[in-house]
């Protein structure tokens, strides 16, 4: 009994850090759990020391959280470390097999496709490890000789840095002066200095969402799916990271729940395999359906009455 508890108190962990966040009615089906049971595991991981947040009707827990912090010192190389290992099995005989399987393993925790320019890329990883610190302690930063894309010039950024997205290659901060939620390369950052202020518009924080099918917003939407067989394959086969998702649901059927955060992703994929799926929810998806159908008979000029004579 106790082994399957356990088992539902990590997979309530993964849920709940995850780069989106589920109401509990969500968690519960995902786990098949009662929502007494959910609410008893979410006062547990607070109990035990876990942050838990609250935006509306759903829970995440912050990954700033001591146990988190605690595991992640123990098990993860610091962004210098990753570099310098990269950089002695670059140098190393670039035919074995060992060699090869350590690089590998190295790029799928840490973004390292940069590392030609070693000079701008430890830079790069102490702009890292600031913000890391910062993000720890709810302190502003400054970032200095930003290289803005868009008035083409460097310049200093006064900002509240939140949330790292795309494998720590951007940052998302709220910048003081212009009121605003922004996305920062980190790339572009000429050094990032930790000032002694603390945050002062946390409740302005708008965390930024990036679906499966790497469409990024503020807010996310419910699409339910039922997939055949040859949908579910193909869904595995595309998104193995999110296998895990879809649930059996009767004979060669799976039922799949994601948020999104835009309906074109996963609206290719429907339509892409249109009589293999079955849009369950939402609504809105539906209307979503119908209309970029409707758009691409008229871009081809089949009206309904064309059909309707066809057949």
């Amino acid at each position: 009994m106790r082994h399957s508890d356990l088992e539902r108190e990590l997979s309530l962990i993964l849920m709940m850090t995850e780069n989106r966040e589920y109401t509990v009615p969500q968690m519960c089906d995902r786990l098949g759990i009662s929502r007494r049971s959910c609410y008893y595991y979410i006062d547990f991981l607070r109990d035990a020391g876990f942050v838990v947040e609250k935006h509306g009707a759903c829970y995440s827990l912050d990954k700033t959280s001591p146990f988190f912090m605690k595991l992640l010192r123990k098990v993860h190389f610091t962004e210098d470390e990753a570099v310098t290992m990269r950089r002695l099995l670059d140098r190393a005989d670039s035919g074995s097999l060992q060699i090869q399987h350590l690089k590998q393993k190295i790029e799928r925790l840490y973004d390292l496709d940069i590392l030609e320019n070693v000079a701008s890329r430890e830079q790069e990883a102490q702009n890292v490890s600031v913000l890391y610190e910062a993000i720890k302690l709810k302190r502003l930063v400054v970032f200095h000789r930003y290289s803005s894309p868009h008035s083409n010039t460097l310049g200093a950024r006064v900002v509240e840095p939140f949330m790292f997205l795309n494998g720590n290659n951007e940052i998302r901060c709220y910048e003081p002066r212009t009121k605003t939620n922004k996305t920062f390369k980190i790339s572009r950052i000429g050094e990032v200095q930790m000032l002694a202020d603390e945050w002062e518009h946390e409740d302005a924080h708008k965390r930024l969402f990036t679906d499966i099918f790497l469409f990024s917003g503020e807010q996310t939407m419910p699409v339910e799916l039922r997939l055949d067989r040859l949908a579910g394959n193909l869904f595995k086969e595309e998104f193995p990271m999110h296998a895990a998702d879809l649930k059996a649901d009767g004979n060669d059927r799976w039922r799949l729940w994601l948020d999104v955060c835009s309906y074109v992703g996963v609206s290719r994929f429907v339509l892409g395999l249109a009589d293999h799926i079955e849009v369950l929810g939402s609504d809105d998806f539906k209307d979503f359906l119908k209309s970029r159908v409707a758009q691409m008979a008229a871009r081809m000029g089949v009206t309904q009455k064309e059909e309707t004579e066809q057949q």
